[in-house]
């Protein structure tokens, strides 16, 4: 296999990874100095559990730093530059294994090439996902706006209701959504009457990061006592947002929808400031 099929193979891997909405970590050499096993443009997917999937950069000079380098981009969703020096470059700029500086994670390369490489390590996480239950006029138009923010988007209702989203990325049948998934999720019930408790409860069984609903606080409450009866965490119910979205004054189906989808994105970045 030539060099150009093999870089044409892991691409396909790496889109493939990607529609899949697994996570993992690209390295790519980017730069090589004297003899190094791997040259620039050699890349590797690895696997949040520490393994190379495919590809190759290298041998174990610059192994161990660089899977190290990918839990944590995986951790905290933030690229690195890896620099693998000879000993003797470390002493002069006194620098050590392991040592972060002007945004570079340097390690010593202790093999007998004696070569300097840069690895860049980025993390492909799955797009954010906000998941609609229920398919009122503010659901529909949540799914909209969010599909067209970035979101992934996950319309949850009964087969029958379900012509009512125009386009999301996934359909859900009822409300029986994977309670643990990769990436950061944003819920919104909006049920309008139509199943409320169990789409409230199918939202609250899940670690998501916004969990809102579309109602007001005193329907809310009769909800929450209700939930409460049957064995939901007060916990839980306290992460319940009521009444969804920013105070914008919102009447309309799409006013109150741009203000929830607002606060998901307040939220979001919040989030990710954090990381």
């Amino acid at each position: 296999m030539t060099s150009m099929d093999r870089a044409a193979d892991i691409l396909n891997i790496i889109s493939a990874r990607k529609a899949a909405g697994e996570p993992f970590a690209l390295a790519t050499v980017v730069r090589t100095v004297a003899a190094t096993a791997a040259k620039a443009g050699a890349k590797a997917v690895i696997l949040p559990d520490g393994t190379i999937s495919e590809g190759w950069i290298g041998g174990g000079c610059a192994r161990a730093a660089v899977l190290k380098a990918a839990k944590d981009a995986l951790a905290d969703g933030k690229s690195r530059l890896v620099s693998v020096q000879p000993a003797d470059l470390f002493d002069q700029q006194g620098y050590a294994s392991g040592e972060d500086q002007g945004g570079v994670r340097f390690a010593k390369n202790t093999c007998p090439s004696q070569g300097t490489m840069d690895i860049f390590v980025e993390p492909v996480l799955p797009r954010s996902q906000v998941i609609i239950c229920g398919s009122s006029p503010v659901a529909i138009a949540i799914a909209d706006f969010a599909k067209r923010a970035g979101f992934a988007v996950t319309g949850c209702a009964p087969a029958e209701e379900q012509a009512a989203f125009r386009d999301v990325d996934r359909r859900i049948d009822g409300y029986a959504f994977p309670v643990d998934e990769p990436g950061a999720r944003y819920l919104v019930v909006s049920t309008q009457g139509r199943g409320d408790e169990a789409a409230l409860l199918a939202a609250l069984a899940v670690d998501a990061d916004y969990v809102a609903f579309v109602g007001s606080r005193k329907k809310a409450e009769v909800l929450k006592s209700s939930l409460a009866k049957r064995g939901v965490s007060p916990e839980r119910l306290a992460k319940l947002k009521v009444p969804a979205g920013l105070d914008i004054g919102a009447i309309t189906p799409e006013e109150i929808a741009v203000s929830i989808l607002a606060e998901i994105v307040a939220v979001h970045r919040r989030r990710d400031a954090v990381k």
